[in-house]
Protein backbone atom coordinates (compact mmCIF):
# COMPACT_ATOMS: atom_id res chain seq x y z
CA UNK A 1 0.00 0.00 0.00
CA UNK A 2 1.05 3.67 -0.59
CA UNK A 3 0.69 5.74 1.82
CA UNK A 4 1.95 9.71 1.48
CA UNK A 5 1.96 11.55 4.70
CA UNK A 6 1.75 15.00 4.99
CA UNK A 7 3.88 16.91 8.13
CA UNK A 8 6.97 14.96 9.31
CA UNK A 9 6.87 16.11 12.65
CA UNK A 10 6.76 13.63 15.77
CA UNK A 11 3.11 12.06 14.82
CA UNK A 12 3.95 12.51 11.18
CA UNK A 13 7.20 10.55 11.85
CA UNK A 14 5.44 8.08 14.64
CA UNK A 15 2.82 7.05 11.77
CA UNK A 16 5.18 6.21 9.18
CA UNK A 17 7.61 4.42 11.65
CA UNK A 18 4.65 2.09 12.03
CA UNK A 19 3.93 1.57 8.62
CA UNK A 20 7.24 0.95 7.20
CA UNK A 21 7.27 -1.70 10.22
CA UNK A 22 4.88 -3.30 8.18
CA UNK A 23 6.20 -3.08 4.59
CA UNK A 24 4.51 -0.56 3.36
CA UNK A 25 5.67 2.28 1.04
CA UNK A 26 5.43 5.30 2.67
CA UNK A 27 6.27 9.20 1.27
CA UNK A 28 6.84 11.85 3.56
CA UNK A 29 5.95 15.46 2.58
CA UNK A 30 7.50 18.32 4.61
CA UNK A 31 8.45 21.79 4.21
CA UNK A 32 11.49 21.65 6.17
CA UNK A 33 14.34 19.94 4.56
CA UNK A 34 16.24 19.15 7.67
CA UNK A 35 13.72 16.75 9.00
CA UNK A 36 14.90 14.11 6.38
CA UNK A 37 18.27 13.76 9.00
CA UNK A 38 16.83 13.44 12.00
CA UNK A 39 13.61 11.39 11.72
CA UNK A 40 15.50 7.63 11.53
CA UNK A 41 13.26 6.76 9.40
CA UNK A 42 14.85 4.11 6.89
CA UNK A 43 13.25 2.88 3.53
CA UNK A 44 10.89 6.14 3.76
CA UNK A 45 10.64 8.28 0.68
CA UNK A 46 10.66 12.11 1.02
CA UNK A 47 10.03 15.27 -0.62
CA UNK A 48 10.60 18.88 0.23
CA UNK A 49 8.00 21.54 -0.62
CA UNK A 50 4.47 23.06 0.63
CA UNK A 51 2.08 20.52 0.35
CA UNK A 52 -0.87 22.78 -0.32
CA UNK A 53 0.68 23.31 -3.61
CA UNK A 54 -0.77 21.00 -6.45
CA UNK A 55 2.90 21.19 -8.10
CA UNK A 56 4.19 19.37 -5.08
CA UNK A 57 1.12 17.05 -5.03
CA UNK A 58 1.65 16.23 -8.33
CA UNK A 59 5.30 15.31 -8.20
CA UNK A 60 4.58 13.10 -5.10
CA UNK A 61 2.38 11.67 -7.69
CA UNK A 62 -0.44 11.59 -5.38
CA UNK A 63 -3.29 9.80 -8.10
CA UNK A 64 -1.06 6.69 -6.93
CA UNK A 65 -1.57 6.52 -3.48
CA UNK A 66 -3.90 4.32 -1.60
CA UNK A 67 -4.19 6.47 1.61
CA UNK A 68 -3.09 10.19 2.05
CA UNK A 69 -2.19 11.37 5.63
CA UNK A 70 -2.34 15.00 6.78
CA UNK A 71 -0.50 15.24 10.02
CA UNK A 72 1.27 18.53 10.19
CA UNK A 73 0.32 20.97 13.07
CA UNK A 74 -1.25 23.19 11.29
CA UNK A 75 -5.11 22.51 10.66
CA UNK A 76 -5.41 24.63 7.81
CA UNK A 77 -2.65 22.39 6.32
CA UNK A 78 -4.31 19.67 7.10
CA UNK A 79 -7.85 20.51 5.61
CA UNK A 80 -6.79 21.60 2.21
CA UNK A 81 -4.00 18.66 1.66
CA UNK A 82 -7.15 16.39 2.61
CA UNK A 83 -9.33 18.20 -0.25
CA UNK A 84 -6.97 18.27 -2.59
CA UNK A 85 -6.19 14.90 -2.38
CA UNK A 86 -9.96 14.37 -2.74
CA UNK A 87 -10.73 16.46 -5.15
CA UNK A 88 -8.06 16.77 -7.26
CA UNK A 89 -6.30 13.70 -7.49
CA UNK A 90 -9.42 11.03 -6.29
CA UNK A 91 -7.79 9.59 -3.41
CA UNK A 92 -9.48 6.78 -1.90
CA UNK A 93 -9.02 7.75 1.48
CA UNK A 94 -7.36 10.68 3.68
CA UNK A 95 -7.07 10.84 7.06
CA UNK A 96 -6.63 14.62 8.80
CA UNK A 97 -5.17 15.22 12.00
CA UNK A 98 -7.12 17.57 14.23
CA UNK A 99 -4.89 19.51 16.10
CA UNK A 100 -7.49 22.48 18.16
CA UNK A 101 -10.57 20.41 18.77
CA UNK A 102 -12.53 23.84 18.17
CA UNK A 103 -11.45 23.02 14.22
CA UNK A 104 -13.06 19.66 14.49
CA UNK A 105 -16.54 20.00 13.09
CA UNK A 106 -14.58 21.16 9.32
CA UNK A 107 -13.10 17.90 9.36
CA UNK A 108 -15.76 16.16 7.15
CA UNK A 109 -16.56 14.95 3.51
CA UNK A 110 -17.32 19.06 2.17
CA UNK A 111 -12.90 19.16 2.90
CA UNK A 112 -12.68 15.80 1.95
CA UNK A 113 -11.65 14.30 4.80
CA UNK A 114 -12.93 10.44 5.35
CA UNK A 115 -11.06 10.30 9.10
CA UNK A 116 -10.15 12.80 11.72
CA UNK A 117 -8.54 11.83 14.53
CA UNK A 118 -8.33 14.47 17.27
CA UNK A 119 -5.16 13.55 19.00
CA UNK A 120 -5.77 14.63 22.66
CA UNK A 121 -10.01 13.73 22.38
CA UNK A 122 -8.24 10.16 21.39
CA UNK A 123 -5.72 10.09 24.36
CA UNK A 124 -8.88 10.96 26.55
CA UNK A 125 -10.63 8.09 25.28
CA UNK A 126 -7.67 5.68 25.54
CA UNK A 127 -7.71 6.55 29.33
CA UNK A 128 -10.96 6.76 29.91
CA UNK A 129 -10.91 3.16 28.53
CA UNK A 130 -8.40 2.07 31.20
CA UNK A 131 -10.39 3.22 34.07
CA UNK A 132 -14.19 3.17 33.21
CA UNK A 133 -15.08 -0.29 33.08
CA UNK A 134 -18.56 -0.47 32.38
CA UNK A 135 -18.90 2.64 30.67
CA UNK A 136 -19.12 2.54 26.35
CA UNK A 137 -15.85 4.95 25.55
CA UNK A 138 -15.81 6.50 21.96
CA UNK A 139 -12.14 5.46 20.38
CA UNK A 140 -12.36 7.57 17.14
CA UNK A 141 -15.11 9.28 14.91
CA UNK A 142 -15.22 7.36 11.18
CA UNK A 143 -16.69 8.45 7.61
CA UNK A 144 -17.21 11.84 8.38
CA UNK A 145 -18.63 12.11 11.49
CA UNK A 146 -21.38 9.70 10.86
CA UNK A 147 -20.05 6.35 12.99
CA UNK A 148 -17.63 5.96 15.61
CA UNK A 149 -15.68 2.84 17.06
CA UNK A 150 -16.53 2.31 20.52
CA UNK A 151 -15.69 0.01 23.21
CA UNK A 152 -17.49 -1.63 26.39
CA UNK A 153 -15.36 -3.38 29.00
CA UNK A 154 -17.29 -6.01 30.32
CA UNK A 155 -18.10 -5.58 34.36
CA UNK A 156 -17.63 -9.01 35.95
CA UNK A 157 -21.29 -8.88 37.58
CA UNK A 158 -23.15 -7.86 34.08
CA UNK A 159 -26.54 -9.86 33.54
CA UNK A 160 -25.50 -10.94 30.12
CA UNK A 161 -22.60 -12.91 31.50
CA UNK A 162 -22.84 -16.40 29.82
CA UNK A 163 -25.09 -15.17 26.87
CA UNK A 164 -24.06 -15.56 23.12
CA UNK A 165 -23.62 -13.06 20.98
CA UNK A 166 -26.89 -14.44 19.47
CA UNK A 167 -28.38 -13.91 22.03
CA UNK A 168 -28.24 -10.03 22.35
CA UNK A 169 -30.39 -7.57 20.71
CA UNK A 170 -27.74 -5.38 19.58
CA UNK A 171 -29.29 -2.08 18.28
CA UNK A 172 -30.10 -1.77 14.47
CA UNK A 173 -26.87 0.45 13.34
CA UNK A 174 -24.24 -1.51 16.28
CA UNK A 175 -21.53 -3.80 14.84
CA UNK A 176 -20.28 -6.02 16.98
CA UNK A 177 -16.39 -6.02 15.14
CA UNK A 178 -14.36 -7.52 17.93
CA UNK A 179 -13.98 -8.95 21.12
CA UNK A 180 -10.59 -8.36 22.91
CA UNK A 181 -10.35 -11.40 25.45
CA UNK A 182 -7.09 -11.84 27.68
CA UNK A 183 -5.06 -9.93 25.21
CA UNK A 184 -6.23 -11.75 22.46
CA UNK A 185 -8.37 -10.49 18.98
CA UNK A 186 -11.51 -13.17 18.33
CA UNK A 187 -13.53 -12.44 15.43
CA UNK A 188 -17.40 -12.53 16.94
CA UNK A 189 -19.65 -15.10 15.84
CA UNK A 190 -23.23 -15.29 16.86
CA UNK A 191 -21.97 -18.76 19.24
CA UNK A 192 -19.48 -16.75 20.90
CA UNK A 193 -19.88 -16.36 24.69
CA UNK A 194 -19.42 -13.19 26.60
CA UNK A 195 -17.28 -13.21 29.83
CA UNK A 196 -16.34 -10.87 32.39
CA UNK A 197 -13.45 -8.57 31.50
CA UNK A 198 -14.28 -9.04 27.88
CA UNK A 199 -13.75 -6.12 25.65
CA UNK A 200 -16.08 -5.02 23.17
CA UNK A 201 -15.66 -3.43 20.08
CA UNK A 202 -18.32 -2.24 17.92
CA UNK A 203 -18.92 -0.42 14.78
CA UNK A 204 -21.48 2.33 15.20
CA UNK A 205 -23.79 5.31 13.79
CA UNK A 206 -23.70 8.09 16.49
CA UNK A 207 -27.49 7.51 16.74
CA UNK A 208 -27.26 4.15 17.80
CA UNK A 209 -24.25 4.87 20.32
CA UNK A 210 -26.85 6.03 22.65
CA UNK A 211 -28.70 2.87 22.09
CA UNK A 212 -25.97 0.86 22.76
CA UNK A 213 -24.69 3.22 25.88
CA UNK A 214 -28.54 2.20 27.40
CA UNK A 215 -28.46 -1.35 26.67
CA UNK A 216 -25.16 -1.88 28.03
CA UNK A 217 -25.82 0.04 31.42
CA UNK A 218 -29.12 -1.41 31.57
CA UNK A 219 -27.58 -4.97 31.82
CA UNK A 220 -24.79 -3.74 34.24
CA UNK A 221 -27.09 -2.27 36.51
CA UNK A 222 -29.71 -5.13 36.66
CA UNK A 223 -32.67 -2.84 34.95
CA UNK A 224 -35.03 -3.75 32.35
CA UNK A 225 -32.64 -3.38 28.52
CA UNK A 226 -34.79 -0.82 26.28
CA UNK A 227 -36.42 -3.30 23.44
CA UNK A 228 -34.91 -2.86 20.08
CA UNK A 229 -36.26 -3.53 16.41
CA UNK A 230 -33.11 -4.43 15.18
CA UNK A 231 -32.04 -8.14 14.81
CA UNK A 232 -29.14 -8.84 16.48
CA UNK A 233 -25.91 -8.00 14.63
CA UNK A 234 -22.41 -9.03 14.23
CA UNK A 235 -19.33 -10.00 12.05
CA UNK A 236 -18.79 -13.42 11.49
CA UNK A 237 -15.67 -12.75 9.01
CA UNK A 238 -17.68 -13.80 5.93
CA UNK A 239 -18.27 -11.86 2.93
CA UNK A 240 -22.18 -12.66 1.00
Amino acid sequence: MKVVIVGAGSVGSSIARELLGHQHDVLLIDLKPEVIGRSGLRGAHWLVGDACELSVLKEARLDDADVVVSASGDDKVNLVVSLLAKTEFGVGRTVGRVNNPKNGWMFDDSWGVDVAVNTPQLMTALVEEAVEIGDVVRLLTLQTGVSSLVEFTVPHDASFIGSTVGDIDWPQDATLVAILRDQAPITPSRDDVIEGGDELFFVTTLAAEDELRQLLSAAHTGEPAPESAAAPQYDDGFDG
